[in-house]
């Protein structure tokens, strides 16, 4: 494919969804340079991903690594009840992998000679040929596309909707990883070939496996699970925030740097409120880590030749495991417009942006109301398939 031989681009935001958008321009001729916040090589927190068609399609299709050298599998989800029995059990196959692990692939796909750490997008303008991105550093660099994939902090968003913000939903995530050779031979029994939930009133938790750092096998995968609680806006989530350092985090608190009264806090309410094995999973937890869960959307996805993509464009709460899947359905079907429309790319991006745009309504009213049903209604029901995973609908 090369249908813009003599065109480049710009991807700001070196993540997964900036990396698959960049890897599908270079497909396309483009000539592609991907500019990363981060001083050195991103780590992902150890965190998990499900993993969806769109996510894993360019290992699928275009590269020569293998998908199944990437990921985890089970093959039922499970419900527990307090004393530890099975509440709701189903077959249903669903494949992961850790953050890290993917990001790692993508960029070997992609190399390190146009990955460029350390600089901090902080503006952009645009003529009727080019695009400039600023720089905090002062470096200022020009393409014929620009590419906005630099998540739910995105400086770029407000240039695109200035009514977009980040609305908090109310409550946390509660974030770990725990090796899986750490945990009790009747804990792993219990939590074996299932991605296993426990709700409680107003919260739930999640949990599956992952690959850990040194490989895929049973003996260093690592059990993965996110944690939702309520904690009201205001002076409460305000101290929860700030760090060890004194440092307030507007996103997250990173591991090893919430405050140790709050993660005690955590640690017993967990064995008072969950099955005795999710109980232990997350009262193993060396260093679990905080997730504030807020919404945002831009109305608008396309300026001239500058778009914005995944959690810059749209980010939502993670009830759907779909903000992976949604970054990259945004890069393949742009990719897809652009090869359609040679040569002229703000073109190009107006026909990709309406579809797009419709998909991030849709995921976000639906991972809203998933949410509303478990911490604040209390009508979380495990049989329902309409809280099935899935970016374009339940289980889809």
């Amino acid at each position: 494919m090369s249908e813009h031989p003599h065109s480049s681009a710009i991807v700001i935001g070196g993540s997964i969804g900036g990396l698959t958008t960049a890897l599908l321009l270079r497909d396309l001729g483009f000539t592609v340079d991907v500019y990363e916040r981060t001083p050195g090589p991103l780590d992902g927190r150890g965190g998990g991903i499900v993993l969806q068609p769109d996510t894993v399609r360019w290992f699928v299709e275009r590269s020569s690594q293998r998908l199944d050298d990437l990921h985890t599998a089970t093959s039922h989800v499970q419900y527990l009840n307090a004393d530890g029995s099975i509440a709701h059990r189903e077959p249903a196959r669903w494949t992961y992998t850790s953050w890290g692990t993917f990001y790692r692939a993508l960029l070997a796909d992609f190399g390190t000679e146009h990955y460029h750490y350390g600089e901090y997008a902080c503006g952009f303008d645009q003529d009727d040929t080019r695009a400039t991105v600023r720089f905090v550093s002062g470096r200022t660099e020009s393409a014929d596309l620009v590419v906005f994939a630099d998540g739910i902090t995105s400086a770029a968003r407000q240039r695109f909707d200035p009514t977009a913000e980040l609305v908090y939903s109310g409550y946390v995530g509660w974030r770990g990883t725990v090796p899986q050779s750490m945990l009790t031979e009747a804990t792993r029994a219990t939590l074996h070939d299932a991605i296993t939930y426990d709700v409680v009133p107003n919260s739930h938790i999640t949990m599956y496996p992952i690959p850990g750092e040194e490989g895929l096998d049973e003996a260093h995968r690592l059990i993965n699970y996110v944690w939702y609680r309520n904690v009201p806006a205001g002076p409460d989530l305000g101290e929860m925030l700030i760090d060890k350092r004194g440092f307030t985090g507007s996103v997250s608190i990173h591991p090893g740097q919430v405050q140790d009264r709050y993660i005690d806090e955590m640690r017993r309410a967990a064995t008072e409120l969950f099955a005795p094995a999710v109980a232990e999973v997350v009262v193993a937890t060396p260093t679990p880590y905080l997730q504030v869960l807020s919404d945002v959307r831009s109305n608008r996805m396309a300026l001239g030749r500058v778009a914005l993509i995944g959690d810059a464009a749209c980010a939502s709460r993670p009830h759907a495991a779909a903000g992976t899947a949604k970054a990259a359905a945004d890069a393949w079907t742009l990719a897809t417009a652009l090869a359609e429309t040679t040569g002229d790319i703000p073109s190009a991006l107006a026909k990709w942006e309406p579809a797009q745009l419709q998909l991030s309504d849709s995921l976000l009213r639906r991972v809203v109301g998933m949410g509303e049903r478990s911490q604040f209604h209390n009508t979380w029901d495990p049989r329902d398939p309409d809280l099935r995973f899935g970016l374009y609908g339940p289980g889809i």
